[in-house]
């Protein structure tokens, strides 16, 4: 006797589901992330740029012209500018809101500096 394999049309639908969704999270998500990793990229790119003399003005006005570049929304005047041991410490933080469906949102808080990780 052989016996039938396959899936039921209500499991391809469950998991059929199951996939939308996760995809539809996905592309919702992935803009932010990508945003993020260059505001990250700029930041630790300009704090290698800076030397130990730069002044805070100078930092900021470096970092936008790299956010410029990378058409970046974040300015240079919500990076967090520091001197610790004669090296430039660039740090940042902010949230970002993404609206899924009706009223219901993924808040996602974002940090990230110059330095470690």
């Amino acid at each position: 006797m052989k016996y039938q394999r396959g899936v039921a049309l209500s499991g391809l639908i469950f998991w059929g589901i199951i996939f939308i969704l996760v995809a539809v999270l996905g592309m919702k998500v992935t803009p932010s992330v990508i945003e993020y990793s260059k505001i990250l990229k700029d930041v630790k790119a300009t704090a290698a740029k800076m030397g130990p003399e730069s002044t805070v003005a100078d930092v900021r006005n470096t970092f936008d012209r790299f956010a410029e570049i990378d058409m970046l929304e974040f300015s240079g005047k919500e990076l967090e500018i520091s001197k610790n041991g004669g090296k430039i410490v660039i740090e940042f933080a902010y949230e970002k809101r993404i609206p899924l469906f009706w009223n219901v949102s993924l808040l996602i808080d974002y940090k990230g500096s110059s330095v470690g990780q």
